[in-house]
């Protein structure tokens, strides 16, 4: 059967736009054309594409920041501190390092932004708001930061220790400014530190005005635009209120880096100034560096940097007292000393002064490591 464009329907919808248009509501006016896109498809789908790129094309996406000569930052009626931090134009100390799932769904959401006509012809929007869940320093703002760049949208991100006023009733109406104002930005927008401002409503311990709070949150993330990215990270995911965590399409897990991460991380933060030591250390400072986070690896790297620059002597050096470190299980330093030896960099006796292991031990375990090798190269001819 033939679907026929149905006259009170267009009359409706273009009412309703004209309605929102007059009101000033710019985001509101994107999303009622992005539905009317994707209702008039399967009808009209000439028009529903031409509408689709006058979306994407828009004058504003040229601009992000068109509005923000004419908004000025929100600020705290008490203490004038800015509610938020603009960076305009996002940039990377380093390419981030993401486990596989992890970097498969973030680059979706990058296509789906890029490829919203292929969505839309699906009956689909792209992903609206996702949520960052992990231990602190594993890469949750760096992806935040990368998803920008990647989009060439501003990054603003929300400064909770400002959202949260001395009088607790207008931290509401501080949350509310934030988002009004960047829902008038095509930008990406981080909540960080999320548990602070939206914890279950069920908690005794907390007050009323924390859990009319939540109210306000669920409100505002239900009238995020689809022009723009919401995004919100935590290390507490226990601690959210469960309508929270619905409101978010995406849950992005972000774990601690395994020992294949770390390796690529030191050899990236080394190798534009120290190849050869990039070269030979990556791999022991991987196991060294289990378990830690990536923002733990990295100043513990600038602190050995920063000493062997002062100092005047070879990064080596400092290298190798990171490798001394008593947090470190003997599995680990049995396994540390074998590799140092068995790559040349000291000796036995050396390798058994910096890691505590016994040189016996050391001798068996690269006696057994060069068996199994032979055995390996055997078994493959």
């Amino acid at each position: 059967m033939t679907q026929e464009l149905n006259k009170a329907d267009i009359e409706a919808d273009f009412l309703k736009l004209a309605r929102i248009a007059l009101s000033g509501r710019t985001q509101d006016v994107h999303v009622v054309l992005r539905r009317a896109a994707k209702r008039y498809h399967p009808i009209q789908p000439s028009f529903a594409d031409a509408l689709t790129t006058l979306l994407h094309e828009s004058p504003s996406a040229a601009s992000p920041l068109r509005r923000q000569a004419d908004l000025p930052l929100p600020v705290d009626l008490d203490s004038r501190l800015h509610l938020m931090r603009v960076e305009t134009e996002p940039e990377l100390d380093h390419e981030p390092i993401f486990a596989p799932d992890l970097a498969s769904t973030l680059t979706q959401i990058v296509q789906e932004r890029r490829n919203p006509e292929a969505l839309i012809r699906a009956g689909l929007d792209p992903t609206r708001a996702a949520l960052f869940v992990g231990p602190p320093g594993v890469g949750k703002t760096m992806a935040a930061r990368w998803l920008a760049r990647e989009l060439g949208h501003p990054l603003v991100i929300l400064d909770l220790a400002a959202v949260m006023s001395s009088l607790l009733g207008r931290t509401g109406s501080n949350l509310r400014h934030v988002l009004e104002y960047a829902k008038n930005m095509e930008c990406v927008l981080l909540l960080d530190e999320l548990d602070a401002i939206a914890k279950r409503r069920d908690d005794h311990g907390e007050i009323g005005e924390l859990k009319r709070l939540v109210t306000v949150l669920i409100q505002q993330i239900d009238d995020w635009p689809p022009s723009g990215v919401l995004l919100a990270a935590t290390n507490h995911p226990g601690l959210l209120d469960p309508a929270i965590w619905r409101r978010f399409e995406r849950h992005l897990e972000f774990p601690l880096p395994d020992e294949a991460a770390i390796t690529r991380f030191v050899d990236g933060v080394l190798r534009p100034y120290f190849p050869a030591a990039a070269r030979d250390w990556s791999n022991l400072l991987a196991i060294a560096f289990d378990g830690r986070s990536f923002s733990d690896i990295e100043r513990d790297l600038a602190a050995a940097r920063r000493s062997a620059a002062l100092g005047g002597k070879p990064l080596e050096e400092e290298l190798a007292g990171l490798l001394t470190g008593k947090s470190i299980p003997k599995r680990r330093r049995i396994v540390l000393a074998t590799a140092i030896v068995g790559q040349g960099l000291m000796s036995q006796r050396m390798a058994r002064e910096l890691t505590g292991v016994a040189r016996d031990t050391i001798r068996s375990r690269g006696a057994a490591k060069k068996t199994k090798l032979r055995r390996r190269k055997t078994r493959g001819k």
